[in-house]
């Protein structure tokens, strides 16, 4: 099922493992542990039973009527929204501090851009008793105050990140600086499709829960298990590749992937990577990345916290070369517009993220046979304050 994954970590010529030689003895454990851990019947068991009886999967695939009557095609939303702490993070985040028991860490650190994977595995370890510390940039914990304060109350140090822009992609940077500093007793939960083999092909599979339900749930929907169309944001990428896993070689199935081009692709103010990352190397992986001609990182800018990355995941890098999958670029003003749209319609507030995602049905004709299924990686409440400011005309 893997696509062009090869065993030291590569989708084509993106992936691989460039880290410190302090964190090659913990990544190399990972590599020669993580599929057996997570092939494991015992491991599978209480993964399956955390996701259905503690996050409340599977999660709904919902016929949206009037956004279907809206754009004259059949339109289904994949509800990652609905999970416990409110988007598809919480997937990963269990298998992970699952898996990091398995082998014996005692302490948790994580990244976090929008709040979601912060809080995603502040609950896991809560739940897991573990300790935990999520760095997140200054920027972001001024934009995304709710979900810092879920938490904290969950118990966790949120540590602010003053470097570069104070984004993600800088508190991936302090994340990073903090494991090599404590390699035996830490796991670090990395919360997308980046970083250094075998994460990428890792969280991958345990976001591949959504295209896993998706098969039955269409199945049961229209009488067939594949849609027309797979929609889904991609910062790094965890919930487009999750949505995407079980498709990847069907060809009949045609994946998008919608990226955040802030105020547009041919300003400076974007974070669009496909469209104009050039190949090197960020957080451990060889990837597409937003950069200058001699290497330096070319910040990125997006409304939205969870999208504002300067690389991609590897394989999404390698679906947008060989043509396997489409990659648009959604600006902030066509996602503020596709959630006002969502909300007025259907009645649900999605996340920013998730919005870019909606932000393609503007862009892109569909027959009105055609079966589009979006996911909607995330509720909306993080971003109630941005909503507000930035008010959109449906």
């Amino acid at each position: 099922m893997d696509y062009n994954l090869t065993d030291d970590g590569y989708y084509g010529e993106f992936g691989g493992a460039y880290i410190p030689e302090i964190l090659y003895a913990n990544v190399e454990a990972l590599r020669q542990s993580y599929l057996k851990i997570i092939d494991d019947p015992a491991f599978k068991a209480e993964f399956s039973a955390l996701l259905r009886d503690y996050v409340g999967r599977p999660s709904p695939l919902y016929f949206a009527k009037r956004l279907s009557e809206r754009y004259a095609t059949r339109i289904y939303l994949k509800r990652e929204d609905l999970n416990h702490t409110g988007s598809h993070k919480i997937n990963n985040a269990i298998g992970q501090i699952l898996l990091a028991r398995r082998m014996g860490k005692t302490r948790i650190i994580a990244e976090t851009g929008a709040g979601q994977h912060g809080v995603a595995t502040a609950t896991v370890c809560a739940l897991m008793n573990m300790r935990c510390i999520v760095y997140m940039g200054e920027t972001d914990i001024a934009r995304q105050q709710l979900n810092v304060q879920k938490m904290k109350m969950l118990g966790v140090e949120v540590r602010p990140v003053s470097s570069g822009n104070k984004t993600l992609k800088d508190a991936c940077n302090e994340a990073i600086r903090d494991w090599c500093c404590n390699p035996s007793d830490t796991h670090y939960i990395i919360g997308s499709t980046v970083g250094p083999h075998p994460y990428p092909d890792m969280v991958t599979r345990f976001q591949s829960v959504i295209s896993a339900e998706l098969k039955q749930q269409l199945a049961e929907h229209t009488g067939r298990d594949y849609p027309d169309y797979l929609v889904a944001c991609v910062g790094g990428g965890s919930n487009a590749a999750g949505t995407f896993y079980h498709y990847l070689n069907d060809e009949r199935v045609k994946l998008i992937g919608a990226e955040a081009a802030g105020l547009g692709i041919d300003t400076d103010q974007t974070a669009a990577t496909i469209h104009r990352g050039k190949r090197g190397i960020i957080h451990g992986s060889h990837t597409l990345v937003m950069q200058t001609d001699d290497g330096q990182i070319i910040e990125p800018y997006s409304i939205s916290a969870g999208l504002d990355y300067p690389g991609i995941g590897p394989l999404h890098a390698n679906l947008a070369e060989t043509g396997r999958a489409t990659y648009m670029a959604v600006t902030d003003d066509e996602a503020l517009r596709a959630a006002t749209e969502l909300t007025r319609l259907e009645a649900i507030i999605p996340a920013l993220e998730s919005a870019h995602a909606l932000g393609i049905l503007r862009r892109k004709a569909f027959d009105p046979s055609d079966v589009v299924v979006i996911t909607v990686s995330g509720r909306g409440d993080k971003d109630m304050e941005t909503f507000i400011n930035n008010t959109a005309t449906v």
